[in-house]
């Protein structure tokens, strides 16, 4: 019987899949990799504000960011090298977790008792800095875990699980953490001391992170890359370092049809990229109210993202990854004639509504096929995480670069034939799918998913 002849998983496996423990412990560390990223964000922020910080330091703060954006270059670090004592301790992953996780909680520690009323605002963004690359790191890592434990037909239900604890984790460190400091001051902390209490308490949370580090196992394919690092034990670190970069290059630039793979890499998701560069001045250009817009996105619209989230989960489970990419793909491109309608319905928060939830939905189970599909390409355990770092680096170009001149669309074109062409921007990546599916590309995948 071969991959294709094979029945698909029923609704009840679709769902067991993410009880299995692989994935369980996938969705503890999706909480701990969401958790440090407002800290160093919006919440420090309204901490900024509150205690008298100007406007244009605060906007300095976005800088911040930067280590998300640039961790693709020390990814490289993670695969090469192993850390001392806890490598020994735990193995080559989970030794890089609980290291990366230290680093998070003190820096957190650090940040707390940086005072931005007070002290210079360099050092709190110093401190804000040493946040971010901590977490960075840490998603490296996380990312490398994930691929290498569970099997490709987990991959979707991993990285569901992943999304859905991510968002909680974000939940807590913003709307948790200001509610904690709000409680510590009505217990008499005066505001500084309060802000400090409560970071101290959102550091203590990454220790949810290092007991379920602890708690898991290492991945079998890091036998290979144990072996691999004891060969070159005698080399220096700078040299295995920049070897293993280049290796990780080369190994994917060698395989069939590398350049088509990267563009489509590119392309997937740009449909979504375009439209969400415009959705928010598009919802105030019609009249809605930045609350009614936030009510919308944080309420329904977080629902909407996580359910989804599963949902493609459950549709990667059930389908081949072909059939599935072919599914997120259409879904989430089509979702877009949602606001071509609103922007002619008008001001009506039911049709916002309606559009917002239809755009999340489809775009989380969009993204969560797409992850489980860049999952499946870094099958090379000497070079998961710098792999998969590039891969998620250049999916970000839609995002970043191609979506840039969005504004400049939807003001010759008008909204609601910008977000038709929103919807025709999905096109380029659907021919490639075509492409790539034609010459076998992803047949690859499927059978090894099969066995």
């Amino acid at each position: 019987m071969t991959a294709a002849d094979a029945p698909r998983p029923g609704w009840r496996d679709a769902l067991a899949v993410y009880l299995q423990p692989r994935v369980l412990i996938v969705l503890f560390l999706g909480f701990s990799a969401g958790l440090p990223l407002a800290l160093s964000g919006s919440t420090l922020l309204v901490w900024m504000r509150e205690t008298g910080v100007d406007l244009h330091v605060i906007g300095l703060f976005a800088l911040v960011g930067t280590p998300y954006t640039i961790k693709f270059l020390w990814a490289p670090l993670v695969d090469a090298l192993d850390v001392p004592f806890f490598a020994r301790l735990l193995g080559r992953r989970r030794g890089w977790l609980v290291f990366s996780q230290f680093l998070l909680l003190g820096a957190i520690i650090l940040l707390a008792f940086c005072d931005p009323g007070r002290l210079p605002w360099y050092i709190v963004f110093g401190a804000a800095v040493l946040v971010a690359t901590a977490s960075a790191t840490q998603d490296i890592v996380i990312d490398a875990f994930r691929i290498e434990s569970l099997p490709e037909s987990e991959q979707a239900a991993g990285m569901a699980s992943y999304v859905f604890a991510y968002r909680v984790g974000m939940l807590i460190s913003t709307a948790g953490a200001l509610f904690l400091v709000s409680g510590f001051e009505s217990w008499g902390f005066e505001k500084s001391a309060a802000w400090t209490a409560g970071y101290v308490v959102m550091a203590v949370l990454v220790v949810i992170g290092m007991i379920t580090t602890l708690i898991a196992t290492e991945p079998e394919k890091s036998a290979a890359a144990k072996a691999e690092h004891a060969a070159h034990a005698t080399d220096s670190p700078l040299k295995r370092v920049f070897e293993t970069a280049v290796a990780a290059f080369s190994d994917f630039l060698s395989r069939d049809m590398a350049l088509m793979v990267l563009t489509f890499v590119v392309l997937f998701k740009f449909t979504d990229a375009l439209a969400g560069a415009m959705t928010a001045p598009f919802v105030i250009d019609l009249g809605f109210t930045r609350n009614e817009y936030a009510a919308v996105i944080k309420g329904v619209g977080l629902a909407a993202t996580l359910i989804g989230g599963f949902a493609g989960g459950f549709v990667a489970r059930a389908y081949s990854l072909t059939t599935s990419l072919w599914i997120g793909g259409i879904l989430q491109a089509v979702a877009n004639l949602t606001f071509s309608y609103q922007a002619v319905v008008g001001y009506d928060l039911t049709m916002l509504t309606v559009a917002i939830v239809t755009e999340n939905f489809t775009s989380a189970i969009g993204t969560v096929i797409f992850v489980a599909y860049l999952s499946s390409l870094c099958r090379n355990p000497l070079h998961t995480a710098t792999q998969y770092a590039l891969l998620t680096a250049l999916a970000a170009v839609g995002r970043t670069y191609l979506s840039s001149g969005a504004g400049y669309i939807a003001e010759y074109a008008g909204w609601v034939w910008f977000f038709v062409i929103c919807a025709a921007a999905g096109i380029p990546s659907l021919i490639m799918l075509a492409w790539l599916q034609q010459r076998g590309h992803f047949q690859q995948f499927e059978s090894h998913a099969h066995k």
